[in-house]
């Protein structure tokens, strides 16, 4: 056998064109995990709107995830008593549910990036500003959710009146049923699978 014979052997072999070399590669051609994912993919990523969302995602997820984790532990401590609890659980399914959107575009263009299937143009822009709507969605939900009074530190507390720029748009949410507070955010998070399957 000739060296022009065993070459194409000897580079599949070691790996050189093996794709799969590229989904276990080094710091250079992958990412560990849900952290490693975010540096990796706005390196990888040419769009600069995705890459801003990397950072505001990112936080956004770190301060929700901050904000349930705080929550949790004071409701540990108010049912301990309990064995298992309606509400703790309710709380486990609303933080995921506002965490796992949030950090999904990120986690779908690091590995479609990882994968070299960078999707249709408009991709990552796509996914952006799904996650940007999400975010957005997150704070609308919130206003629509307020009841005209409720008890904030022992205390009977009135939302505060529509006021500024957005005192349109806050008044319409007020009018809403409550439970658009869910359905808003509910929707703005369908959006992220939905553009990942038109534009992949």
């Amino acid at each position: 056998m000739t060296d022009a014979e065993a070459t194409p052997e000897a580079a599949t072999a070691s790996g050189g064109d093996d794709p799969a070399g590229v989904e276990s590669g080094g710091s250079d051609e992958g990412y560990r995990g849900v952290f490693g994912a975010f540096p990796y993919a706005a390196r990888a990523s040419e769009s600069l709107t995705f890459k801003s969302y990397v950072l505001v995602g990112g936080l956004a997820a770190a301060l929700l995830t901050l904000l349930f984790t705080l929550a949790l532990i004071t409701l540990f401590g108010a049912t301990a008593q309990a064995r298992f609890s309606i509400v703790r659980a309710f709380y486990v399914v609303v933080a995921l549910g506002a965490v796992a959107p949030t950090v999904s575009p990120v986690l779908l263009v690091a590995r479609s990036r990882r994968r070299g299937t960078s999707g249709r143009p408009g991709y990552e822009l796509g996914l952006a500003l799904a996650g940007y709507l999400f975010l957005a969605s997150l704070y609308l939900g919130v206003v629509a959710a307020l009841p005209e009074t409720f008890v904030l530190d022992g205390e009977t507390v009135a939302r505060p009146p529509p006021s500024g720029a957005f005192a349109p748009l806050i008044a319409v949410l007020y009018d809403l049923p409550r439970l658009f507070g869910l359905v808003i955010p509910v929707v703005a998070a369908l959006l992220v699978p939905l553009v990942h399957y038109l534009r992949r």
